[in-house]
């Protein structure tokens, strides 16, 4: 797997930060687990360009504690795409 495409809820942190993220649907989440990587980047994440409408940002998924990966969505994309809390999004990584 090379790059995925999904759609995910963006969801706030509720603790301090205020930090957003969209979880990866578990069947590309899966894909992404056993995919073969030969270097592992910090917290076991994967490194990713990732895009939401027209605005693109290099960033990593994280593994999570429930079991699928998460994304987190900085405030400069979400103000530059006009998203917030709830809203649906089409996301796509490409893994680098």
């Amino acid at each position: 797997m090379k790059r995925c495409i999904f759609r995910g809820k963006l969801w706030k942190y509720p603790g301090d930060g205020g930090w957003h993220f969209v979880y990866v649907p578990d069947k590309e989440s899966k894909a992404l687990k056993a995919m073969p990587r030969p270097k592992k980047a910090g917290f076991n994440s994967i490194k990713v360009r990732a895009k939401i409408g027209k605005t693109m940002w290099n960033t990593s998924l994280f593994p999570s504690k429930e079991g699928p990966y998460l994304l987190a969505i900085k405030a400069e994309v979400r103000k530059k795409e006009g998203i917030d809390d709830g809203d649906l999004v089409k996301v796509e990584c490409k893994i680098v």
